[in-house]
Order: C-alpha cells, then sequence, then structure tokens
C-alpha cells in the first residue's frame, strides 16, 4: 500500500531558505565580530605596554639573582640598554647571550615583569681557580700595573673547576671586582684540559698548599708547593697517591734544609727521593 507523502509547498521552501540564510548572517557576524576583538585586544596589549609606565628607567629596576662573584651593579652595567627602553621591546635571550659572553657566567636566565617594569636576571656564576700561563716567563705579567693592559690579558686566561677557560680580556668591566687565583697554570692546555676536573680535585683537597702546576713538559708534571718543586713524571692515574704522598712529608724542612734541595722526585711514590743542589745527588727523605 502506498504511502501518503505530502510535497512541501513554495512558501515552505521559501521559509526554509530565510532561515538558513539568517543563520548564515548571524554566523558570519560573530565570526566578524570575534576577529575584531581578538585584534583589538592584542593592539590594545601592544598600547598599553609602550605606554611610559612601563618603561626601563634606570638600573635600579633590574634585579639580579644567584651572584657572589660579581657584583649586581657590575652585571646590571653589562646589560644592553639605553635608558628609558620599554620592557616589550627588549629580547631577553640578546641580553642572556651578551652576559655570557662578558662576564664569568654558566647559565643566565632573564625574565620581564610588568607589574612593576622590571627585569629580572637570574645568574649561575663560573669561579676561577687558576690563572692560565703559556709559559713560565709570562709570571712576570702579573704585577699590578702590567695586568691592566690589554695586551697583557689577551695573554693571560682564568680556568674554573670543570676546565673552561675565561679569556681575561673579556672581563675589562669586571676585573675590579674579581679576585685572581692563587693558582697558576702554566703550559699547553691540550696537555691538561681533558684531565683538569679530576686533576684540580685532587689539589684543592691537598693539605700542602700547591701554588703553580707546570705543564710544560708533558713527560714530567711539575707542582711548586709550599714545601718545594715536585716532579710526578707525566700525569697519570697514580697522581691521587702522588698527593698522599706529598702529604706524609710535610716534616720534610725537619729533616734537610730549602737551601739544599733543587726538587723533591715523586715519579714513584712508593721511592720518592729529594735531588739536592751540592752533592748532584739524591737523599731518601725519612718514612713518615
Amino acid at each position: 500500500m502506498a504511502g501518503n507523502f505530502t510535497s512541501p509547498s513554495q512558501v515552505d521552501l521559501l521559509q526554509r531558505r530565510q532561515r538558513l540564510r539568517r543563520k548564515r548572517r548571524v554566523r558570519l557576524f560573530q565570526t566578524v565580530w570575534q576577529g575584531l576583538m581578538v585584534t583589538a585586544l592584542a593592539g590594545g596589549l601592544v598600547w598599553v605596554t609602550t605606554l611610559p609606565i612601563w618603561l626601563i628607567r634606570k638600573p635600579e629596576q633590574i634585579k639580579v639573582e644567584g651572584n657572589r662573584l660579581v657584583p649586581s651593579q657590575t652585571l646590571r652595567s653589562l646589560v644592553p640598554i639605553t635608558y628609558p627602553q620599554s620592557l616589550l621591546q627588549l629580547k631577553p635571550e640578546a641580553i642572556a647571550k651578551e652576559l655570557r659572553a662578558k662576564a664569568p657566567i654558566s647559565d643566565v636566565v632573564v625574565n620581564r615583569q610588568l607589574f612593576p617594569p622590571s627585569l629580572t636576571i637570574r645568574v649561575v656564576e663560573r669561579y676561577p681557580v687558576a690563572i692560565v700561563l703559556a709559559n713560565t716567563s709570562d709570571i712576570q705579567l702579573l704585577s699590578q700595573e702590567s695586568i691592566k693592559s690589554k695586551e697583557t690579558a689577551t695573554k693571560i686566561g682564568l680556568l674554573d673547576e670543570n676546565g673552561m677557560r675565561l679569556p681575561l680580556e673579556n672581563y675589562t668591566a669586571i676585573r675590579h671586582a674579581i679576585k685572581l687565583p692563587s693558582l697558576k697554570v702554566i703550559g699547553n692546555p691540550e696537555y691538561y684540559r681533558r684531565n683538569w676536573s679530576a686533576l684540580y680535585r685532587e689539589i684543592s683537597r691537598s693539605p700542602i698548599k700547591i701554588t703553580e702546576v707546570d705543564f710544560q713538559n708533558p713527560a714530567n708534571l711539575v707542582l711548586k708547593t709550599e714545601i718545594g718543586t715536585i716532579h710526578l713524571g707525566p700525569y697519570g692515574m697514580q697522581f691521587p697517591k702522588q698527593i698522599k704522598t706529598l702529604d706524609r712529608m710535610r716534616k720534610l724542612p725537619n729533616q734537610v734544609s730549602f737551601n739544599q734541595v733543587a726538587y723533591i722526585d715523586l715519579r714513584n711514590p712508593n721511592s720518592p727521593f729529594i735531588q739536592t743542589y751540592e752533592s748532584k745527588g739524591s737523599v731518601k727523605p725519612d718514612s713518615p
């Protein structure tokens, strides 16, 4: 049995079309309105952030955190800002790159703050533990007058505990804030860079004060210490034992006059001996 279907009238079709057109107009209006709102908000944000109240007007608006070696005032002076400057125009990545290039810093994070307008710089410093020299003759460059010259600065470097070289010429602005380490490292960095961290750890633990590490001859590492010059042979796995043996020889000045000692030979830490000037021979120290 065939069903009864009533075909829509022309009036119904017309009304449906009108409803669809109204819905499309409403959707179009909503889309345009939302776009205008987003544009207005973005434009308003840009306008607000460029108002005079969002300017960095003076160095005191820069907060420095995490620094102990370099004064905050010195780090502020290294920030590439021309006052006054809008916070929106500042580029944190560029500021961080500039600070890493000019200061002994291993890491730096720069954040902008609108309320109140300020800049926060958090740093992780590199601490120089030794002065780096190419050869023994460069030691004379460490005088107070010589070290101020730019030519001298190119020949001298600083070394942190991880073996990272800190060129002295890059720190002209903060040189007055850094106290130069007393430890000197002499020679080609290729001879010690890979082993520096482990070597420095042993040196820093030694009760005997060590003031100089001479790598000019890779076949014979030479230390200058408070009890004399020490010859160790090539740097190797027995270095910690050599440092312990050196510690046990702290009473050596009671046995032998310093004026007689050319150097102490610790190539074999189990059998150290003293090279003297007068006899051009050796003296075996008393057992600890």
